[in-house]
C-alpha cells in the first residue's frame, strides 16, 4: 500500500465517515489520507487525458 502523501485532504472527512457509517462500517484514521491520495491520482490521470485530447477542461469521460 502506498504511503499517504502530505497533500491537503481532498475529501470532506465528515461526509466520508457518515457514508461509511450508513453502510454499517467504521472509518480508520489512516483511511482518509489514503482515500484522498487515490482521488489526487484519479484527478492527475484525468488531467493527462484532458491535455492529450488538446483540452483544458476535465470532462466526465476523462475520469
Amino acid at each position: 500500500m502506498a504511503k499517504a502523501s502530505k497533500k491537503e485532504i481532498a475529501v470532506v472527512v465528515s461526509k466520508v465517515k457518515d457514508y461509511v457509517k450508513s453502510k454499517g462500517c467504521m472509518t480508520s484514521a489512516e483511511a482518509i489520507p489514503t482515500l484522498s491520495d487515490k482521488i489526487y491520482c484519479l484527478i492527475d490521470k484525468a488531467i493527462e487525458r484532458t491535455k492529450a485530447n488538446g483540452r483544458q477542461t476535465i470532462k466526465p469521460q476523462d475520469l
